[in-house]
């Protein structure tokens, strides 16, 4: 290996997670901070938990009120062009 081209190795880096679990493990870095750790992880606790990064969830909601909205709309200009077509044909 090359000398002097690799980081520094903090064999006792400390983890620290939002939940507030801490625990040690090794990196580059001396300090970690994570957003979720196994010890909050629905994968490992089996309780389902909603994570919104950066409103994701509220940006989907949005989107899709949006589109049932205009889905409304054109099946209102649709049945305004049906009852048209239908006086026309009287």
């Amino acid at each position: 290996m090359k000398t002097k081209i690799h980081p520094k190795w903090y064999p006792e880096a400390r983890v620290h997670c939002a939940c507030g679990n801490t625990f040690v493990t090794g990196s580059t870095i001396p300090e970690i901070a994570v957003e979720i750790c196994a010890a909050c992880h629905p994968l490992f606790t089996g309780q389902q938990k909603l994570i919104d990064t950066a409103g994701r969830v509220d940006k989907f909601n949005q989107r899709s009120a949006a589109a049932r909205k205009k889905q409304e709309e054109a099946a209102a200009r649709q049945k305004q062009r049906e009852a048209k077509k239908a006086a026309a044909a009287l």
